[in-house]
């Protein structure tokens, strides 16, 4: 008998989907892993991802997932693909996980979430670029990507932008890579929309710290906006750059990664009036209205000694979602039992802005909101909207 190609795909579905069985799954336990950067860039944020994930974990093993417990293993990649790597090999090889939660960072996954999938190893909500993680994976059904994405988001936030301040000369500063090869496509979206073009654009690497020479390129170009496809530090560097050079009559608006309470810790007084587009809900820790979110906050000042963040909220539901696809696979636990059943788990809780469920295994709808630092906390001044 001869195997065609279709035959033989199957057939490396199926021996990938039986693997996962003993990988990670026995009779009392289910091994999960991630990967974060504790020693990175974002590392100021990292360790609440991981701390939230784990108490997600704790309330879920007091009940027990159908008589097993979770266990996490997490690995350090410093947001650096070479690091991820050899973490992931790590998590599959010797941890045997059943699956990825949380992974951290756009260049880290990309560089890890084929190897994971052809695996048979489950990769559920890596904080990255969602599109490029579903393309590098070949679409595999065992990835389910909840970061909205950033050309999509990105588009909806500038053309809100252009069409509510009136802004024609746009300026664009992104991080080299997917995140900014996403952000950059978003961008010419909306810009095509509105028949505009950039005015000026300067790129940065990861790791960079000094914005200057990249926002004296916008001054130069007398930009009336600048979108800034930046993450924590690097947001804060370039609204550095621009009250130094006292530019009080440009915006500045930063992409979802950017749009973090982390960034009005760190930037204080530096960030007071920078715009950002927001992906999900956000509460003050401290007198959240939301009965679900005050209890998240208070559990996690109380377990950890400090203040959680948005971020640490989302890992915190995201976990909550895989552990509800665990539940509702059953007993017989295997990495496609799960992923048939996650097609059908929808979820809503704290920080989303509507019941969010799955297309192509991507979250939906995919909504934004444009916010504003003011006083030290993101205001919302736009509603929701977006891809519904």
């Amino acid at each position: 008998m001869q195997l065609n190609r279709r035959h033989l795909m199957a057939l490396t579905l199926a021996l990938a989907f039986s693997s996962a069985h003993a990988n990670g799954v026995s009779d009392k336990e289910i091994v999960l892993g991630t990967h974060l950067d504790l020693s990175g860039p974002t590392a100021t944020g990292s360790a609440m991802l991981r701390n939230a994930m784990q108490m997600r974990i704790d309330e879920a093993n007091a009940t027990g997932i159908h008589g097993r417990k979770l266990r996490l293993v997490t690995e350090d990649n410093g947001s650096q693909p070479q690091m991820a790597v050899r973490a992931v090999q790590k998590m599959i090889r010797s941890d045997q996980v059943f699956a990825l939660v949380n992974p951290f960072g756009s260049g880290t996954n990309a560089a890890t979430v084929k190897m994971a999938t052809d695996a048979g190893v489950v990769v559920f909500a890596p904080w990255a670029a969602s599109a490029v993680i579903q393309r590098v994976s070949g679409n595999s059904p065992l990835l389910f990507t909840t970061i909205q994405n950033y050309d999509t988001t990105t588009a909806a936030g500038l053309d809100w932008a252009i069409n509510n301040w009136g802004v024609k000369r746009i300026g664009v500063i992104y991080q080299e890579g997917p995140l900014g090869e996403l952000m950059r496509a978003g961008i010419n979206t909306a810009m095509q929309k509105n028949n505009l073009t950039v005015a000026a654009e300067a790129a940065y690497k990861v790791g960079d710290i000094d914005f200057s020479s990249q926002v004296a390129r916008m001054r130069a170009a007398n930009v009336d906006l600048i979108f800034s496809g930046t993450v924590i530090r690097e947001t804060v560097g370039v609204m550095s750059e621009v009250k130094k050079l006292n530019w009080s009559d440009v915006k500045v608006l930063t992409g979802i990664p950017g749009r973090s309470s982390i960034v009005t810790n760190l930037g204080k007084d530096t960030v007071e009036g920078l715009y950002g587009i927001g992906g999900w809900k956000l509460h003050d820790p401290n007198n959240a209205s939301d009965p679900e979110a005050k209890q998240f906050f208070a559990d996690y000042r109380q377990q950890f000694g400090h203040e959680a963040d948005e971020n640490a909220a989302n890992a915190y539901s995201y976990m909550g979602w895989f552990i509800d696809g665990l539940q509702a696979a059953g007993p017989d636990l295997t990495a496609q039992t799960f992923s048939e059943a996650m097609k059908n788990v929808f979820h809503q809780d704290f920080t989303t802005y509507a019941k969010q469920s799955w297309a192509n295994n991507h979250v939906t709808p995919e909504l934004v909101s444009i916010d504003q630092a003011q006083n030290g906390q993101w205001v919302q001044i736009a509603s929701p909207t977006g891809n519904e």
